[in-house]
């Protein structure tokens, strides 16, 4: 090829290649903001659709649930199967499930939806890397690529709760799930049109006996402890849960031990950089997402303040964590990773723990912001260094597996954050209700209350001292849930401190260095 066409050439394939960029930038900002938008519905759910505070923990947690449940066998379909048709079909059935999710009648139905939702969102995701990958050979370009793919999805799940706001003062809650329609449609008419076929017909068939106890173990984890307050953490109901998810796991774990091709390659846990740094992400997802479920009724329920109001009262989090995570990822490499993680994790307990101490009238601006800064400065220090561990572990052949296991370990610990947080707040806050000023009304009216604090705030609404009884119980369910998070997070600091490794090597670097050299 002359010179001249290659000139010609380049400036060509640098639009496409930005283009493609776009492309799947936009599909992980529609299921990012999916992640976050629906928290600030939740009391709009809870009024409009009688929903229960367990039931508005499935709305969250079906999406998250089949998230991380189906995310590692998805990538592996997409990249057997094509790319480009994996991506156009999540993102139509995304946006079917969403439209169908803004029609629903139900909070039964709702959940249903929300887990299509969450399952086209597992194979949209995992693609969208994929797709970089094969587009962006260039050592240096692909990591300019995934450091704006990064930046969006960070900005889908900060921008969610303010986006929610914006829509739910001018319409009614449907309108979060038909804002993502439009989105993922003109998205998918991007794909078709803008991204080339891919695939990689070496990639292993998927492990579907291991998908199968995967998704078991995970579904009957979370079914049990966000229905342990109405069955009773020691009833024969939750203990039997518990038991059958460890079984599962059990075999779970010996099934990816046994098989020429698992799901999960579960040696890597044996290596300490790897499983410590995946534990610290999982917490930090654990506790991140516990806090958004609760702070979102916190401020509606108690406080009074609008959807919008609302998610822009949550921004100073989200800023946060965007300046930490860069500060992270400057860090970890002069100082370690041990450091940085580990006072991550000091920081993100201690702000749970000063929440704990908040009341019905805190003030925002001079106890709240510094409260959610604190927070969010911890999980910025935690997960760019934590997420480097896993990756820095494994060599770039398996640069795939590495990411995988962390989208996993992340939507794994959003979703117990909301089944393990929901259920503690759900389990005091109905105990404490019913010991107030509630004792004296109707036994039906006090069930219905400690079910559901959308009723209960209603009826409160009637009388001052029902009102105080239900600031009361928010109160004190709010703050056995945030002390239960921070200490998690301390035991996490100790963890990391003891685990995780001073500085990281950087084989990857250096092998791509080295290989270059010798081809020079």
């Amino acid at each position: 090829m002359s010179s001249s066409l290659r000139e010609r050439t380049a400036p060509h394939q640098t639009v496409r290649k930005g283009w493609v960029l776009a492309t799947v930038c936009a599909a992980v900002l529609a299921i990012n903001l999916d992640t976050t938008i629906v928290n600030v519905a939740l009391p709009s759910i809870s009024r409009e659709l009688s929903a229960g505070t367990r039931q508005l923990q499935w709305v969250v947690d079906g999406y998250n649930l089949a998230f991380a449940g189906l995310v590692l066998a998805a990538g592996s379909l997409s990249d057997r199967f094509g790319r480009r048709p994996a991506l156009i079909t999540g993102l139509v059935g995304f946006a079917a499930a969403s439209a169908v999710g803004a029609l629903v009648t139900s909070a039964e139905a709702l959940v249903a939806a929300r887990f299509v939702m969450g399952a086209f969102a597992a194979l949209i995701f995992p693609t969208t890397l994929s797709i970089i990958s094969n587009t962006f050979r260039e050592r240096r370009e692909r990591a300019t690529a995934l450091g704006i793919w990064g930046a969006v999805v960070g900005l889908g799940v900060a921008a969610g709760p303010v986006t929610g706001g914006v829509l739910l003062e001018h319409f009614y809650w449907g309108s979060v799930f038909w804002a993502l329609v439009p989105l993922a449609l003109v998205t998918s008419v991007a794909a078709y049109a803008l991204i080339p076929e891919s695939r990689d017909p070496s990639v292993p068939p998927l492990d579907l006996p291991g998908l199968g106890l995967s998704v078991a173990m995970l579904a009957t984890l979370t079914y049990t402890i966000i229905e342990a307050p109405a069955h009773g953490w020691r009833s024969a109901e939750t203990l039997g849960g518990f038991a059958i998810a460890a079984m599962l796991l059990g075999a779970f774990v010996l099934r990816e031990r046994r098989t020429t091709h698992p799901m999960l390659d579960v040696s890597l846990f044996r290596d300490r950089r790897f499983s410590a740094a995946s534990g610290a992400v999982t917490i930090t997802f654990f506790a991140l997402f516990g806090f958004i479920f609760l702070v979102t009724q916190y401020f509606q329920f108690v406080r009074g303040f609008g959807a919008l109001s609302t998610g822009a009262r949550i921004l100073p989090v989200a800023l946060s964590i965007a300046v930490a995570s860069v500060v992270g990822a400057a860090l970890a490499p002069r100082i370690g990773t041990k450091i940085v993680v580990t006072t991550g994790m000091v920081l993100f307990g201690a702000a749970f723990l000063w929440i704990s101490t908040s009341g019905v009238a805190t003030p925002y601006a001079t106890v709240i912001v510094p409260q959610m800064v604190m927070m969010g400065l911890g999980m910025g220090l935690i997960s760019t260094p934590a997420t480097e561990s896993i990756l820095l572990v494994l060599p770039p052949a398996r640069a795939g597996v590495g990411s995988a296991v962390n989208d996993a370990t992340r939507e794994l610990g959003g979703t117990l954050g909301v089944a393990v947080v929901g259920s503690i707040f759900a389990s005091v806050f109905g105990s404490h209700l019913a010991s107030g000023a509630f004792a004296a009304l109707p036994g039906p009216v006090v069930s219905r209350a400690q079910d559901s604090v959308g009723v209960a705030q209603a009826v409160a609404l009637r009388d001052p001292q029902l009102l105080t009884a239900f600031h009361d119980s928010f109160m004190s369910a709010m703050s056995t849930a945030c002390v239960v998070v921070g200490l998690l997070c301390l035991a996490g600091a100790v963890a990391s401190a003891f685990l995780l490794p001073g500085r990281l090597p950087a084989p990857a670097e250096e092998e791509v260095v080295e290989s270059e050299s010798v081809a020079a």
